[in-house]
């Protein structure tokens, strides 16, 4: 049963594009009254525009990046004032570098962490603010199997996740000290087919892509807003990133070996790398001037669903199922003897 009431207030970063637009998606079905920021602004107006036709009662979009604590207590304060109080804080808001780490500047080390892991901290310490005195909220973390397993090629990126994971587990802890109804949930992302892979600022050769598996963003925003609703300590999406939890705590090594001989060539099409690209949105938006939407260029690729996550939100289901199996078997084992 979910916990939120009929139209929850909910703040989205990185609600132009990818994840976070998905998860905006999601929610306006749902009825939720939505405060969405992002830095690009053809992209989050056409969020907004999106919402408001999926459903969504009130939606504000306010222009944030998310690497600026100052803009980012703004925006709570403009989301309370014309939504009321926030029900629901996803933190989503991503960017990275594809390269080696020798070729990685000192400057976009600073940066990614800025956006990834601070960005994470700043949002999550302006819906503190605001539930604490409450007692009453849910924060979701955006999170992905590499918050435990760092990968070739994506260090700045791999070492933000890891940072969010520390930081969630202290805060969690600490509102359980306090006896808290303020609830914390990470979810923890496989590939996705979003269009990071177009504009993520990259050293590589070739074209970036996501390591297959794929799937598609709805299938991490139906696990965002399940988490909203049910608040679980961590919810896993898709059997990879199961496996590659499983896999870092009991053969770390030859997950290393296995990353250090198949990540560089797995993480890129064949695709030549155009020589005249010079967009990232590392530093601006990517999505300033044209709207790019929830998916990238995978999606022949892309799983639309995920076994793992409807086996692992129904579990009430799954039992009830299992009981009548063994309700049966045994029955038919009596009229047997």
């Amino acid at each position: 049963m979910s916990r939120l009431p009929p139209e929850p207030v909910v703040v989205v970063t990185g609600a132009s594009a990818g994840v976070g637009r998905a998860v905006t998606a999601a929610f306006a079905r749902r009825g939720a009254r939505l405060a969405l920021l992002a830095r690009g602004r053809a992209g989050l107006d056409a969020a907004r525009d999106e919402a408001r036709r999926l459903g969504s009662p009130q939606v504000i979009a306010i222009p944030t990046d998310v690497a600026d604590a100052g803009a980012v207590e703004a925006a709570a304060q403009r989301a309370e004032s014309e939504l009321g109080p926030i029900d629901v804080w996803v933190n989503d808001a991503m960017t990275s570098v594809f390269a080696p780490v020798h070729e990685v500047t000192a400057d976009e080390f600073r940066r990614v962490t800025e956006v990834n892991y601070l960005g994470y901290v700043y949002g999550t310490l302006a819906a503190l603010r605001r539930m604490r005195p409450r007692d009453a909220g849910t924060i979701v973390q955006v999170g992905s199997a590499l918050a435990y397993r760092g990968i070739p090629l994506q260090a700045a990126y791999c070492a933000s996740k890891h940072a969010i994971q520390g930081f969630q587990d202290s805060l969690r802890a600490e509102l359980l000290h306090d006896g808290s109804n303020v609830r914390v949930s990470m979810v923890q992302m496989p590939a996705l087919n979003t269009p990071q892979f177009d504009w993520v600022r990259t050293r590589l050769p070739n074209h970036p892509q996501p390591v297959a598996p794929i799937y598609q963003p709805e299938v991490a925003a139906a696990a965002v807003v399940w988490a909203a609703e049910h608040g679980p300590r961590e919810l896993n999406v898709g059997t990879t990133t199961v496996l590659t939890r499983w896999g870092n705590k009991v053969v770390p090594g030859l997950l290393d070996r296995y990353l250090g001989a198949t990540a560089f060539k797995g993480q890129q099409t064949s695709e030549p790398i155009d020589p005249q690209r010079r967009v990232d949105n590392l530093e601006q938006p990517a999505d300033d001037h044209t709207d790019h939407g929830a998916h990238g260029r995978f999606d022949d690729r892309a799983h639309s669903r995920s076994p793992q996550v409807w086996a692992t939100t129904h579990k009430p289901q799954l039992g009830a199922v299992a009981a009548l199996a063994l309700a049966a078997g045994a029955a038919s084992r009596r009229r047997s003897r």
